[in-house]
């Protein structure tokens, strides 16, 4: 028997599993680490790729806007918020003509704390900060419209600058292919119609297919949200981009800079090469966790977790996952979506009247009614968990032990388990 841990919240829980019966301990591949996150910000920024370097590219009097994650995407912007306001000032630029925009795309905007949380106490005390309301229409801009058709329009503070930073993290994402890069600006500072006719590339073609099998983790070539994205991106073509690439396990692995494009390609190359698992099987069990907080915030996050499992567990299989979820609900829109279980119905309801919280809602409905869930989490989610077709259990030895008991019943002896510590950050690839 081995002993394995997974996160959940700010905790982890173990199991023993029988050594010989698993296939595969998916964690991602060993990589180099940045100890100093604010010492390798100001090398990249004065050594970028395709691009000037940052205090080249600004001059005395510009207005600056810098696009950050929000609260639920905690990439280090306290660490290296202050280094890019210092390189600015050594730039001639003051921090009175410097805007930080919380890229919230739809979600609610921050308290104080959650600023000094993302932002650090300097940066919130040295600048303006402004929350991004994707429903306010006063405080939007149209650029122009996709090949797609997509009308863009964004924060006005983004688009009024005459310089913008995009800020965040490069990551795997279930249907941009990668987060990162242009999503900052799309869905990050862009309007509510904007986002959601984007995100509406997401369904195929023909009622009844469900979701776009090219919008999916890693896929950029052919996939129509990543190819629209950069289209309304390349609308206002940013000044500069800094983005981290964290391990598998979460750590600083790099820091990109320059070019808004090239340098988050760069990064998403080196992470698919940390990141991409080659499996030549896929299992019966998957454990998964999401990778604990606050990755596991709430259930419309750690869908994430679904999504990349999916890729390593059969059809039928059997999916554990471990998840705290202390705000399962939130947001209320998602939660009232995922408590369906007709598909068909619901991406017909979809394509009617398309919603982001709804399609992700459908994509991970959709993994799930075609598995066996075990939901591992805190006893007040458990009534939620049943509504979204899974099986809530308080401790993952629990979930083992329904689990062994359905391998019995389906009559598998000679079953497999998969292990996914950090389920969203990690993306098993079967080998053809």
């Amino acid at each position: 028997m081995k002993k394995f841990v997974l996160p959940i919240g700010y905790r982890e829980e173990e199991i023993y599993l029988p050594e010989d019966k698993v296939l595969y301990d998916i964690c991602g591949t060993e990589a180099s680490e940045e100890e100093d996150l604010a010492g390798a910000t100001l090398k990249a920024i004065r050594n970028p790729i395709e691009s000037l370097p940052l205090r080249d590219i600004v001059k005395a009097g510009d207005k600056v806007a810098i696009v950050v994650s929000d609260i639920t995407r905690l990439v280090g912007t306290a660490e290296f918020l202050p280094v890019v306001l210092n390189e600015l000032n050594a730039a001639g630029v003051e921090d009175e003509n410097v805007a930080v925009v919380i890229a919230a795309g739809t979600h609610r905007a921050h308290t104080k704390e959650e600023d000094i949380l993302v932002c650090g106490e300097e940066a919130v005390r040295r600048i303006k900060i402004h929350q991004h309301n994707c429903r306010n229409n006063e405080e939007l801009v149209e650029l122009g419209i996709t090949s797609f058709g997509t009308t863009v329009s964004v924060n006005k503070h983004v688009a009024d600058a005459d310089k913008v930073i995009l800020t965040g993290a490069v990551t795997l994402h279930p249907m941009a292919g990668f987060g990162g890069g242009r999503k900052a600006l799309l869905p990050g500072v862009a309007g509510y119609d904007t986002i959601m006719h984007a995100h509406s590339m997401n369904l195929a073609a023909n009622v009844g297919d469900g979701c776009n099998p090219n919008c999916d983790a890693g896929i950029l070539e052919g996939n129509p949200m990543h190819e629209n994205i950069m289209e309304a991106c390349a609308l206002l073509e940013p000044d500069f981009l800094i983005n981290i690439v964290f391990t598998p396990d979460g750590r600083v692995h790099e820091v990109v800079a320059g070019h808004w494009y090239k340098a988050w390609k760069k990064g998403c190359d080196d992470l698919m090469a940390m990141a991409g698992v080659p499996i030549k099987k896929k299992a019966d069990v998957v454990f998964a966790s999401a990778g604990g907080s606050p990755k596991d915030i709430n259930l419309y996050q750690s869908t994430k977790t679904h999504m990349n499992a999916a890729f390593a567990v059969k059809e039928n299989g059997i999916l554990i996952v471990t998840l705290d979820c202390p705000d399962i609900r939130e947001p209320e829109i998602f939660s009232e979506w995922f408590s369906r279980s007709d598909t068909l119905q619901m991406e017909k309801d979809i394509r009617a009247d398309f919603s982001m919280p709804a399609f992700v809602a459908l994509k991970s409905r959709g993994i799930v009614n075609k598995l066996t869930v075990y939901f591992v989490t805190r006893k007040e989610n458990f009534d939620f968990v049943r509504r979204t077709g899974q099986i809530p259990v308080a401790t993952l030895a629990e979930a083992w032990e329904l689990a062994q008991r359905k391998l019995v019943e389906q009559g598998k002896k000679d079953y497999k388990i998969t292990v996914m510590r950090y389920a969203p950050a990690t993306l098993p690839i079967l080998e053809k």
